[in-house]
Order: structure tokens, then C-alpha cells, then sequence
């Protein structure tokens, strides 16, 4: 079963991207859309079914060389099981999805197959996705987190004659080349202190890790803090965390439902499984797991401030990812896994939902992005408002205060800040700001989007915010047809993913957060993990007997003491008491994200219901704050400045000066005249007469002889 999960959406790709001349193109993307809804239906079987144990399957020998063993196989537990049921569940109604939404794309010529290689790349990015999560050694995690990068370029650059799009992707792939530089300097490093790179072995090491020091940047250094910060390197620039973010916006250039299936539950939260995946060892890392709850905190903060002023929709939820994957990273950082595997599941749902409803929107609008172009809209398109009525809900926390009801972003959010306030309370303050503003920027949406009279053409192309989806651009206007529902294709996946955005909180809180010994079996860990187990060797063959009356001579060799690697999904350390605390906070903790809510939404309707002549106001009185905020704190600026620009100068003075001036001006033109003075000269040795050749062959003995007389070889 978890071979077919894992292999279908390879097959369904290579088959819809090679294959569709022989089967047709439409055909071809049927097969593909089966086969990720096969893997959906059997992931969500192993969900519901497996236990606690650790299943591990081996696919085939994969590296061997000298003591590096790797094989490709398949590791399933609770933690892999959680991660194909998000994958699976979301790429088959994104694939479904894209049934409807790119069904009149104008941007290709006629007969060119851009559906077929669409739902190729998008079932290739599955199947890379799904090779990360259930990977059984670090290899093989890093085979499948280079494809997904791969699959992310291609799907964000899919409008190649765009040149933003390009760029777009260009920007994803290198910034990720950034992060993926400390993840492989982590395994490296792994493989140097533990001689393997298999889990088993890792986690087994990870308390003699804790005790090792090992030479960095000049200084010792504890290794496995060194280990634990190199892999969250990588995790920062996959899941978008601050410094490794710039590349996030960007990506909204390509179709919305990539931005869906990057955005909302694969790729970006591959960093947060990385760090749960390797919670045995993070747990031994104290100075490592501050790091990442300090940097997604901050991440959090950020994020959510810059979403309060941007007009693009996806843009704004593409913000909101980023903010959402701070609380990820800050629950991870402080060590209660478990919740930050609950805010990734339920964030699955809502986020997805957000950005194919924003892909219904921009349908609807004939592809408009600004919404300061929207408003009224939720009696044109109602269940589109709905359905993202349900995200928001879900994504601002909406729910009973001090009960276990209500969306699913109320319980797992909640969840989070109340284990901040035990572990981080820096990270507490922060995650309750971020929560206000979220419930801000997401309302800001909804109300400029569905409230409100129509302000269809009301803003030029004057602001670097405002644009456009490609899809089906063509020769449409902006604004100036009326809106339209989206085709049942299209809404009947928004409607499966509102389920998971109601429920799913609901549904799986105790075992995720509600109750630790719930939590503890759910996921196989145990009170003591990491063990000494004595281990006899036996007499050794041909063991000698003593005489007659002597006690026979034991050959035995004293215990020894091997390391057994920790059961479960994921590990907590017997002196991690953060999830049994987290319980305990204050009742003013505890309902301090509804009020935070609470507050966004009264200042939102103030905004943009109340007084929608406010928000112009305060802009023009703050404008340096506004631009600030409005141009993302100029990270992007910054950083062409620091390392853009200066590149491009190097560049351009290696190919003036080097290439122009050195190759083509010095060497090419020493050899422009010494070459063809040789070739002249050779050119006339060649006469065709016969007395020429023997005169040259007599001169060739004369400078013999003359050579060997000087030199005494004649004698």
C-alpha cells in the first residue's frame, strides 16, 4: 500500500507528460488526477489504521560505499502517516481544481499541450513531496527535498513567457539553494560524528552528540547544537522563515493553485517536518531549539505585519503562510512536537481553502488581483464567500473560549501560544501580536473582497501591488464583466477543504494537544526513550575447558552498553515538561488569542465597514510606516543591494575584463599573430618541389650531429 502511494503520482506524471500524444490530453489528465486520488484514499487508510509501531519497507539498495549504507525505503509512522494524508489530501483537489481553472487559459498557443505538462509538474511535485516524508535516512529526505525544489521551479515559472514569472522562479530556486547549503553541511556533519545516515543510528547517537564537541568556524562547538541549527538552515529556506523569505511572494506568479499546493501544505511546511522528524535530536540541542523559537516568533511578527498593508489577495494569504509557519517552527522550538504537527494539519486545510477560494475570486473577476478592484461580492459568487468565510474563521480562531470548540485554527493556534507562554515567553508576546494582525489582514480581505459596493476599475496599474494572475489574462478586461461562480469543479473541492477547516480541530485535538497520555501513545513515545541495553557476547568458539575439578573457563566478554534509538513518531525528553505545563496557564493565557481576535476584527470593520475613508487617513499620516510595511521592511532592497548588485558587478567585470580583455584582447590576439606567422612559415615549407625536402632533411642532420658532438653522445 504505501509503495502505490508513493509511486503513483510518478507514474501518473511520467504518463501525462510523455504520453499524451498517444493517449490524448485530456485522458492524460484524468490519469494523472486518479492516481494522486488512489494515493489520497490509501493515505488516509494508513492514517486511520496504523499504530504506533514504526513500519519500515526497503524499495531497493540505493548507495553503498565504504561504511555510507543507504537504501530507498519507506519509513511509516504517525508523524509520515499525518504528512501523506496532507499531501495527498491536498494535490488531489488541487489536480481537481485545476480541471475548472485551467480549462480557458488564453496565455498558450493553440495545440500546445501547457495542461498536460501542468499536471505533470504538478504530479511530479507530489510524488518528490512524498519521497521527503517518507524517507528513512537523511539521503534520501535530501533526494526528495532537491525535487521538490526542482518541481517548485517548474510550476512557478509555468508562464515562461512571463518574464516576472521567470525571475520568480529563478529567485525560489536560489534562495532555497541558500538553505539547502546548511542542510547538507548538516548531514555531513551527522555522517562525520555517527558514521551513518539513518534515522535509527542518528537518533540512537543523539545523546553522545549532546556531549561532543566539534570544530566550526574556528571555535568548538557542542555538536549536535551545531547539527540542530545546520538543518533548521535548510527548514528556514523551505518554510519561508525570516531572511530566507524573499522568495515566497514572488512565487504568487504562478497559477493559484500552485500557490495553493506550495503555500498551504506541502512544500513550505517540509521545513517544520524536517525539525519534528529529527526531534530526538533537537531535544539534546537546547541552544538550537532557542534559536528556531526566537527566529519564528519573529517570523510570525513580521509576516503579519506586511500582510496588514499589501492589496494583492494572494499575496496577502501568501503572508499569512509565512506568519502560520512562525507558530509552527515557535511550538517545534519549544518542544511539544506534537502541537506543531496539529497547526501544520489543520493550517492544511484552512490555507489551502484561502487560496483556491482566492483562485475562485480571480476567476470570478476576470482574473483581477487588487482588491481595492473587489467589493460586493458575496451576493455574485456566495459560495465562494462562504467557503472562504469558513477559512477565515478557522485562520483567525474563531471558537468557544476556554472549551475544546471551535475552527480548526482556534484549537491548534490556541495550542500553540499556550505552550509559547510556558517555554518562550518573548515568543508568547510576539505569537499574541501576530494573532491580532492576522485577525486584521484576513478580515481586511473578506470585507474589501465581499462587502461593500463594487469598485470594479477603481485603481490603475499605479501601485507595484496591484496584479494579475495570467491565467486566462488574454484579451479580458479588468473589472468590466460581471462576476460569475466558478464551475462545480471548482467548488467542490473548497467545500471538502471547509469540512477540514470546521472539524478537523475538533476531531483530532486530544491526540494531538487535549490530553498527554493520549498524545504520548498517539504518537509511540515513551517515558524513558533513550536506554543502555547490556548486550553478552558469546564464548567465543572453541572455548578451552579447564582440567578435571577446575571450573570451566569463561570466555565471555564484559557487558557492553549500546544505544537503542528512541520509539515513536517523535521524541520528548523525560525532563520536557512544556506539553504537561501548557495545560496549567492562566485562564487570561489561554483566552488571550480570542481576544487578540477580537480586536483585529473590531478595527477591520472599523476600517473598512465603519469608515472606509480611515485606512487612506492613517496611510497619508504615517506614510514612512506605511511604505515600510507596504515594501516588505526592504528586505528585497537590502538584499540587492548586499549580494544582487555586487554579483551582477563581478560578473560583468569577469566578462569585460577577463573574458573581453584578457582572453579576447591579450591571448586571442598573441595567438591572431603568432599562430598564422607559423602557419605562413609552415605554408612555404610546403613548396612540392623535391630538392626542397632534401635540403631540409640535410639541414635536419647537420643540427643532429652538431647536437650530438656538443653534447659528447658521439662519443
Amino acid at each position: 500500500m504505501a509503495t502505490i502511494i508513493l509511486f503513483a503520482p510518478l507514474i501518473g506524471a511520467i504518463l501525462c507528460g510523455f504520453g499524451w500524444r498517444i493517449i490524448g490530453e485530456k485522458p492524460a489528465q484524468v490519469l494523472t488526477t486518479a492516481a494522486v486520488f488512489l494515493a489520497a484514499a490509501l493515505s488516509w487508510v494508513i492514517f486511520f489504521n496504523i499504530g504506533a509501531e514504526t513500519q519500515q519497507i526497503t524499495v531497493l539498495r540505493w548507495i553503498e560505499s565504504g561504511t555510507l549504507g543507504s537504501e530507498w525505503g519507506i519509513r511509516i509512522d504517525r508523524l509520515t502517516a499525518i504528512m501523506l494524508v496532507v499531501v495527498n489530501s491536498v494535490s488531489a483537489l488541487v489536480h481537481l481544481y485545476s480541471f475548472g481553472y485551467m480549462a480557458h487559459d488564453d496565455n498558450w498557443k493553440e495545440g500546445e499541450p501547457y495542461r498536460a505538462r501542468f499536471f505533470a509538474y504538478l504530479s511530479f511535485f507530489t510524488f518528490a513531496m512524498l519521497m521527503l516524508v517518507t524517507s528513512d535516512n537523511l539521503v534520501q529526505m535530501f533526494f526528495g527535498w532537491e525535487g521538490v525544489g526542482v518541481a517548485s521551479y517548474l510550476l512557478i515559472g509555468f508562464y515562461y513567457r512571463k518574464p516576472s514569472a521567470g525571475a520568480a522562479a529563478m529567485k525560489a530556486f536560489i534562495v532555497n539553494r541558500v538553505g539547502d547549503f546548511g542542510f547538507l553541511l548538516g548531514i555531513c556533519a551527522i555522517y562525520f560524528l555517527t558514521d551513518s545516515i539513518r534515522f535509527d543510528d542518528i537518533f540512537a547517537a543523539a545523546p553522545a552528540l549532546a556531549e561532543t564537541t566539534i570544530a566550526f568556524l574556528g571555535s568548538e562547538w557542542n555538536a549536535a547544537n551545531v547539527i540542530g541549527v545546520l538543518l533548521f538552515i535548510g527548514a528556514m529556506g523551505k518554510s519561508a522563515q525570516l531572511f530566507l523569505h524573499t522568495w515566497l511572494p514572488d512565487a504568487m506568479e504562478g497559477p493559484t493553485p500552485v500557490s495553493a499546493l506550495i503555500h498551504a501544505a506541502t512544500m513550505v511546511t517540509a521545513g517544520v517536518f524536517l525539525v519534528c522528524r529529527m526531534s530526538p535530536l533537537y531535544e539534546y540541542a537546547p541552544e538550537a531549539t532557542a534559536f528556531i523559537t526566537v527566529l519564528g516568533a519573529i517570523t510570525a511578527f513580521v509576516a503579519a505585519t506586511i500582510g496588514l498593508v499589501q492589496n494583492d489577495i494572494k499575496r496577502v494569504i501568501a503572508y499569512s503562510t509565512m506568519s502560520q509557519l512562525g507558530y509552527m517552527f515557535v511550538a517545534a522550538g519549544v518542544g511539544v512536537y506534537s502541537v506543531a504537527m496539529f497547526h501544520l494539519f489543520t493550517h492544511a486545510f484552512f490555507k489551502a481553502m484561502l487560496f483556491l477560494g482566492a483562485g475562485s475570486v480571480i476567476h470570478a473577476t476576470h482574473h483581477e488581483q487588487d482588491m481595492r478592484n473587489y467589493g460586493g461580492l458575496r451576493k455574485k459568487i456566495p459560495l465562494t464567500f462562504w467557503a472562504m468565510m469558513i477559512g477565515t474563521l478557522a485562520i483567525t480562531g474563531v471558537g468557544i473560549p476556554l472549551t475544546h470548540y471551535g475552527f480548526a485554527g482556534f484549537l491548534s493556534k490556541d495550542a500553540v501560544i499556550e505552550s509559547a507562554f510556558v517555554g518562550s515567553t518573548f515568543a508568547f508576546v510576539l505569537l499574541v501580536i501576530a494573532a491580532c494582525f492576522t485577525s486584521f489582514y484576513s478580515w481586511r480581505l473578506m470585507f474589501l473582497t465581499f462587502f461593500g459596493k463594487s469598485r470594479a476599475g477603481a485603481h490603475g496599474h499605479d501601485d507595484h501591488a496591484h496584479g494579475h494572475d495570467d491565467h486566462a489574462h488574454g484579451d479580458h478586461g479588468h473589472g468590466h464583466h460581471e462576476p460569475h461562480e466558478s464551475p462545480a469543479v471548482m467548488l467542490i473541492p473548497l467545500g471538502v477543504l471547509a469540512l477540514g477547516a470546521a472539524f478537523s480541530g475538533m476531531m483530532w485535538y486530544k491526540v494531538f494537544f487535549g490530553d498527554e497520555t493520549a498524545v504520548r501513545d498517539w504518537f509511540g513515545m515513551e517515558a524513558a526513550q533513550h536506554q543502555t541495553t547490556e548486550v553478552e557476547e558469546a564464548p567465543a568458539a572453541g572455548a578451552v575447558v579447564a582440567t578435571e575439578g577446575a571450573a570451566e573457563a569463561e570466555t565471555a566478554a564484559a557487558p557492553a552498553e549500546v544505544a537503542v534509538a528512541p520509539k515513536g513518531a517523535i521524541f520528548m525528553h523525560p525532563d520536557n515538561h512544556v506539553l504537561h505545563d501548557a495545560h496549567y496557564v492562566p485562564k487570561w493565557v489561554k483566552i488571550s488569542p480570542f481576544i487578540a481576535m477580537l480586536v483585529g476584527l473590531a478595527f477591520a470593520w472599523l476600517f473598512y465597514i465603519r469608515r472606509p475613508d480611515l485606512p487612506g487617513k492613517l496611510a497619508a499620516q504615517q506614510r514612512p510606516l506605511y511604505l515600510f510595511l507596504l515594501n516588505k521592511w526592504y528586505f528585497d532592497e537590502i538584499y540587492d543591494f548586499l549580494f544582487v548588485r555586487p554579483a551582477k558587478w563581478l560578473g560583468r567585470f569577469l566578462w569585460k575584463k577577463g573574458d573581453g580583455a584578457v582572453i579576447d584582447g591579450t591571448i586571442n590576439g598573441v595567438a591572431m599573430g603568432i599562430i598564422p606567422f607559423f602557419t605562413r612559415l609552415a605554408g612555404r615549407a610546403q613548396s612540392g618541389y623535391l630538392f626542397h625536402y632534401a635540403f631540409a632533411m640535410v639541414l635536419g642532420i647537420v643540427v643532429l650531429v652538431t647536437w650530438m658532438v656538443l653534447s659528447g653522445g658521439a662519443g
